[in-house]
């Protein structure tokens, strides 16, 4: 159980038999009545958003969340097959939400499953990956002076924006959280 005097940005609580992090808490200490905390919690399955003013001393229970790693292998079908790196164990997750991020991931990559009582709800990549680009527009001579950028196919149905010097074949570092170029780490 979490007290509200120990409310912190990033604990994960459980609301109605879901997972929530406090996304912002703010302790008031009025003139007149007893003390409370104005919280806003963001729903760990859905996104959703709740605030809720709780009285001071007042406890909500913790989440039963926990983080695995596991090691991506293939996509089946609607599926997306991940190895547990302790027990050898597979893993297949439908590839409804976990579309999103599906760009991002390469055979034996390294993942972070988040888990609310043994049910898998969310993927944490690495920061940043490695991808090559497949196709875009041919670079001019001179084109690394200016801070123009141009779209990038990379090699995972993903479009980035890149300086206009990138070329096919170049091997990009991309951060995972914003889809943004961050620079070029090879070429062919």
């Amino acid at each position: 159980m979490i007290p509200t005097n120990e409310f912190k940005k990033g604990v994960k609580v459980e609301i109605n038999n879901e997972p929530y992090i406090i996304v912002d808490f703010q302790h008031v200490k009025p003139g007149k009545g007893n003390a409370f905390t104005r919280t806003k919690f963001k729903n760990l399955l859905s996104g959703s958003t709740l605030e809720r003013t709780l009285k001071s001393g007042e406890v909500l229970p913790e989440a039963n969340v926990s983080l695995m790693d596991y090691d991506f292998l293939y996509k089946e079908a609607k599926h997306y097959v991940f190895m547990n790196t302790q027990t050898y164990e597979q893993l297949e997750i439908n590839d409804d939400w976990i579309e999103a991020k599906s760009p991002f991931l390469k055979d034996n990559m390294r993942v972070r499953i988040l888990f609310h009582k043994d049910t898998p709800f969310d993927i944490e990549l690495p920061n940043f990956v490695e991808l090559s680009v497949i196709y875009c527009e041919p670079g001019v001579k001179g084109d690394s002076a200016t801070g123009s950028t141009k779209p990038a196919q990379m090699g995972n149905e993903l479009t980035v924006q890149v300086p206009l010097h990138i070329k096919i074949g170049d091997t990009l570092k991309i951060d995972t959280r914003t889809n943004k170029y961050v620079e070029k780490v090879g070429n062919k």
